[in-house]
């Protein structure tokens, strides 16, 4: 009994002794997390969904109270239609109404100028006949030459109505329209940011923030694990680090899954992790890991996150 005992101890010594398979990079089964962050600093409103649910592309996530914003919006839509109604009044030109009274104007103007030429050539005569003085000519050509200007200055105004805007004005016009429809387009793109969905199919992982919290700028307020194929997340030791590249088939084994899944090489890093290779001696760079990312098969979707994972490395050609 003894010596069976003895044989059984030397047996579990032998088998704790024996090293790990060289050959296998560790880590474990991982999926695509799409992250969500607040445009703005509001407060959250809604969350219509609880951590751990499914959720399909567009469904709302988290809602950020949204009144600021609504106003700002309002005054873009309100900037754009004084734009568009300037437009409108240069390119419509003046009321008939404006342009009538201008025609008035023309018209008493010509006939008073008509009256002030017949008091001047009276006057004209009478001096000439020496029955009134110079200076009543000369004030008679005066109200005659203020006719004229008058008159003038009335047929610049009614042409000024009739010819319309200048171009200049209403290709200015225009820009100032186009910069209006701009402000509102960014202004509601803002606006529905503030609700925020999901943008692929998934299971809601995370939600950091509580209903009627205030979120900084720029801070994750959702999480979402995406409904894909996982991959492996495995660290290669340096030793195997040149058979291990990007399209290279492997076998990925699963713990509680006895056969393996085929697997395919998306990504290794190119620079090892932890300590840098550089500030080690020869026999420390060999135990150097390289953080690599394998594809599976589609057969493997079923899988769960975060399970260990070890993926068979190609033999290292000598």
């Amino acid at each position: 009994m003894q010596a069976f005992i003895y044989g059984l101890l030397v047996l579990i010594c032998l088998i704790g002794c024996t090293p790990a398979p060289s050959n296998l990079a560790l880590g474990t089964l991982e999926r695509d997390r799409i992250t969500f962050t607040a445009t703005a600093n509001e407060i959250i409103r809604q969350l219509p969904i609880r951590e751990g649910s499914r959720v399909a592309e567009g469904d709302i996530l988290v809602k950020l109270d949204s009144k600021n914003q609504q106003a700002i919006l309002a005054h873009a839509i309100a900037e754009q239609a004084k734009a568009q109604a300037y437009l409108l009044k240069l390119t419509n030109g003046e009321r008939p109404e404006d342009i009538a009274a201008a025609l008035a104007k023309v018209q008493l103007a010509k006939a008073q100028l008509v009256e002030a030429e017949k008091n001047y050539r009276r006057n004209a005569e009478l001096v000439a006949k020496k029955l009134i003085s110079q200076s009543e000519k000369d004030s008679a050509i005066a109200t005659r030459d203020s006719a004229k200007a008058e008159l003038n200055s009335s047929q610049e105004e009614f042409s000024k109505l009739t010819a319309g805007s200048r171009s200049e004005d209403i290709e200015q016009a225009k820009a100032q329209l186009e910069a209006a429809k701009a402000d509102v387009v960014l202004q509601q793109q803002k606006l529905d940011e503030l609700t925020i969905v999901a943008t692929r199919d998934g299971i809601l992982d995370n939600l950091p923030y509580n209903l009627g919290e205030r979120v900084p700028t720029n801070s994750i307020v959702a999480v979402v694990q995406a409904n894909n194929v996982p991959y492996a997340r495995v660290y290669v030791p340096a030793s195997h680090r040149i058979s291990m590249v990007p399209n290279v088939k492997v076998d990925v084994m699963v713990d509680g899954i006895q056969e393996p899944f085929q697997g395919t090489v998306r990504w290794v890093s190119s620079e090892a992790s932890f300590t840098p290779y550089y500030a080690l001696t020869e026999s420390e760079r060999s135990r150097l890991m390289y953080l690599a990312e394998v594809d599976l098969e589609a057969s493997a979707q079923a899988l769960p996150s975060g399970i260990p994972a070890q993926v068979v490395m190609p033999e290292v050609a000598q």
